[in-house]
């Protein structure tokens, strides 16, 4: 505000301006001093000096969205001069829309039904009017939306709301952004992010990798002797995924004095005798149980055959097969035609019998195969065409896995190259499929 000495000016009369609260200051300029409502201009009564006024749009004013100034001006001068000011400060929208934090955790339980509403915080902004109305929006996702609800003219209720039912097997941890917009121009934003924790329920009970194990056992094994490992998995976590095992007889003869299972591994082992010309096959059901609410349970079959004394002891299957690539040949040309070798293999695994067997493939599909060459060799060749623009390189995992009960695995990567045809040899295979004309 800027004050003229000029006889225009009547005393007691009064006159309006307009500024605006982001104003540049000048730090040379005398101070309205609004506690005691005078105005004190500058040594030696000067006039046209430019008065300020330091505190902003929103320590004078708050959030009002009309705000008049009155100051009655003394100067200090003989005679004495009196002038009633009414000063209308403008709001600008120099505040961006802030969140009472930056992120915000959620826990929301797997079993929420669709439709399920969690209250959000919404964001605050200090300017006042059109600068100071938020709108909000929500990231994309497929699993929430977001409902907001006006309870007055300056508040807004926020609700996230859930519109797909949530799986924490798929999905454990959602995160989105919301954004609150206000209504400046140019607009001025504020974000915080959700991040959704899906609270688990018991809802996957325990599996076994077989639904019936086939083992057979010694007669002259001694007590203690392992017969078999069972594992089963639960997709769940926490105590939703602990199991427990149990041991059910389901053949006519009594075996619970001559198998024990742990309650934690999962091993079954011998506690009694075992005798060929008593009792020859036993039929045992397994449960696995987990600790969720209400508890899940899983089930397999075990079929223990007891061998003759006389037998030779049987081979446990302790050991995984081996994969080793005993020859490659890299890069391969891209026009390589079919049944081009690409590696030799050798596969091998130190138990016996169906532990021992081995069976091999390729995974995941590719243009290369496997071929048996004699037992425990294998050619990795080419079965379709290459094209290097679309894959330079390709990453084979050749699986291994052989016939115990359980069974064992394990696999080897192989990292196939695929080269460029040079110019010469692409003019040569023109030549080669389009011979001049003579």
């Amino acid at each position: 505000m800027r004050v003229q000495d000029s006889s225009a000016l009547l005393e007691g009369t009064g006159f309006s301006f307009r500024i605006l609260a982001g104003g540049e200051s000048r730090p040379e300029a005398a101070d309205v001093e609004l506690l005691c409502g005078a105005f004190h201009p500058g040594m030696g009564g000067a006039v046209g000096q430019v008065v300020n006024i330091n505190e902003g749009r929103q320590e004078l004013c708050g959030h009002a969205n009309d705000f008049a100034l009155k100051l009655q001006i003394v100067l200090l001068e003989r005679p004495l001069r009196v002038f009633h000011v009414q000063l209308e400060v403008t709001d600008i929208n120099d505040n961006a829309p802030v969140f009472p934090a930056a992120r915000k955790n959620l826990s929301i339980a797997e079993l929420s039904v669709p439709g399920s509403r969690f209250p959000l915080e919404g964001a605050s902004d200090a300017d006042i009017g059109a600068n100071a109305q938020l709108t909000y929006t929500l990231g994309p996702s497929e699993y929430f939306t977001l409902d907001v609800k006006s309870s007055d003219e300056n508040r807004k209720s926020l609700f996230l709301v859930l519109a797909k039912s949530l799986d924490r097997e798929t999905i454990a941890v959602h995160r989105l952004v919301l954004t609150a917009t206000d209504g400046g121009r140019p607009s001025l934003t504020g974000t915080m992010e959700l991040v959704i924790s899906v609270l688990d329920v018991n809802d996957n009970m325990p599996q076994f990798n077989q639904s019936v194990y086939k083992v057979q056992v010694p007669e002259n094994s001694e007590r203690g002797t392992l017969v078999i490992r069972l594992n089963a998995t639960d997709l769940d976590e926490g105590s939703n995924s602990n199991i427990s095992y149990s041991l059910q007889m389901l053949s006519q003869q009594d075996g619970r004095d001559v198998f024990r299972i742990d309650r934690t591994s999962g091993e079954i082992r011998l506690t009694g005798d075992l005798d060929f010309e008593d009792v020859n096959l036993y039929r045992l059901q397994v449960d696995a149980t987990d600790k969720g609410t209400p508890p899940l349970s899983g089930h397999c079959k075990v079929v223990l055959e007891v061998l003759d004394g006389w037998w030779e002891v049987l081979d446990v299957n302790d050991n995984a097969p081996e994969v080793w690539v005993t020859s490659l040949s890299v890069p391969v040309p891209e026009d390589a035609s079919l049944g081009t070798v690409v590696a030799l293999l050798s596969v091998s695994d130190r138990d016996s019998g169906e532990s021992g067997r081995v069976r091999c493939w390729v995974w995941p599909a590719s243009p290369f195969g496997l071929e048996a060459t004699f037992l425990g060799s294998y050619s990795l060749v080419l079965r379709e065409a290459l094209d290097r623009e679309r894959v330079s390189e390709y990453e084979v995992e050749v699986r291994a896995e052989d016939g115990g009960a359980p069974p064992l695995s394990s696999t080897r990567s192989v990292a196939i190259p695929c080269s460029r045809l040079s110019p010469n040899e692409i003019a040569a295979a023109f030549d080669e499929r389009c011979p001049k004309a003579s």
